[in-house]
């Protein structure tokens, strides 16, 4: 499936990274939005509001992001595609019905774009906290797919390819920018429609009456219908059969939520993205993500002038995390060395993943600004010693 060309701006523009994700999402579809305003998000909002009366789409400003996130919800079972964009406290509101997305199996894009926290924090200062709250931030057990660009032109590449993950298998999907990347303005090549491939909702063939909308196929993902088009459909956020009808069993819910984790697990190989650059032969390995991995590499490139073997691992996908890369790995550097904009989140998973075969160093504060370059050389410096 390829993407209209009505609703694709082919070309090179300048945009910053809050346009350009608003611009992907347009060239892969997305036609319903329901978001609250919230700095440094709300650019997003802004341009979808005015790109959406030229491509028949439905532009909400919801009174919070509580009914934001379900708005895109219900526009999903209607056959819309879907998004919500917002920031740190309006990530903490929508965490509820992110997890109802889950439970019902629903296709849609929520983008956080990162801010310093807790709480009302910095508004206007960058942060990159929410990466655990992303995996983790409803309750339950469940698996999420979280990118993170670290550029306007990722910004747009990602939002595509998070509307391409969430119609696959049937998952909300995070974009987690960062306030850097959504307020820097850089050159961004938007491809003609014919080069911009779409993964197309796989909707039933079945008849109204054999058609259950749980029933898994091959790869445990079930097909959709749109509502009011002659279905029957239950759907809930408790736990429930095929039909979509609450069963309160322990049995029902191990079935149910082992298919709703195993669906994205057993495609992990086909979801994880990350770049590697001189891992080979590397002494120590940075890991980073987001506006830090862009940071990172004049400290990269200033100890391998220095004779220090540095190879660079960027995550393009942080959720579901490469811990099998990670592994062997460790099995022939010195030390991950992990800088982030918040005290050391990722780096809890470097380390678990590399189980005590290689050092984990942290590079981290709480947020508002980006590393000094010269801070990440001089740790690697320190570990070498």
């Amino acid at each position: 499936m390829q993407a209209d060309p009505i609703n694709v701006l082919e070309g090179v523009h300048f945009l910053d990274g809050d346009t350009a994700c608003a611009e992907g999402a347009l060239a892969a579809g997305c036609r319903f939005f329901a978001g609250y305003p919230i700095t440094p998000s709300t650019e997003a909002a802004e341009r979808i509001s005015q790109r959406f009366p030229h491509v028949g789409g439905l532009f909400i400003q919801m009174e919070d992001e509580l009914g934001s996130m379900a708005a895109i919800i219900g526009a999903s079972w209607a056959g819309a595609k879907s998004m919500t964009v917002t920031s740190g406290p309006g990530f903490s509101l929508m965490m509820e019905n992110l997890g109802l997305a889950v439970m019902m199996e629903t296709p849609c894009v929520v983008v956080n774009v990162q801010r310093g926290g807790p709480s009302t924090g910095l508004p206007t200062m960058v942060g990159q906290a929410d990466v655990m709250q992303a995996r983790w931030g409803s309750h339950g057990d469940y698996e999420i797919i979280a990118l993170a660009p670290n550029s306007p032109q990722e910004a747009f590449d990602f939002t595509i390819k998070a509307f391409n993950y969430a119609e696959q298998y049937r998952v909300p999907v995070l974009v987690l920018l960062d306030e850097c990347v959504g307020h820097m303005t850089e050159r961004v090549v938007i491809p003609s429609a014919a080069d911009i491939t779409l993964t197309a909702r796989r909707y039933t063939k079945k008849a109204p009456e054999e058609y259950m909308p749980y029933t898994p196929t091959d790869d445990l993902v079930p097909e959709m219908i749109k509502a009011g088009e002659g279905y029957k459909i239950h759907t809930t956020g408790l736990t429930h059969d095929e039909r979509g009808y609450p069963v309160m069993s322990a049995d029902a819910q191990e079935k149910l939520v082992k298919r709703l984790v195993s669906k994205i697990k057993k495609n992990v190989d086909k979801i994880i993205d990350i770049q590697e650059t001189n891992t080979k032969d590397a002494e120590i390995i940075i890991v980073a993500y987001g506006i830090t991995s862009r940071v990172a590499q004049p400290a990269i490139d200033m100890a391998n002038k220095k004779g220090i073997k540095t190879g660079f691992l960027k995550l393009n996908t942080i959720w579901p995390f490469p811990e099998a890369r990670i592994r062997e790995l460790a099995k022939s550097v010195k030390a991950f060395v992990v800088p982030e904009i918040n005290l050391g989140q990722i780096a809890l998973e470097v380390e678990r993943a590399a189980c005590g075969q290689a050092r984990i160093v942290r590079v981290s504060h709480a947020g508002g600004s980006v590393h000094n370059p010269d801070d990440i050389f001089n740790v690697i410096m320190e570990v070498v010693k």
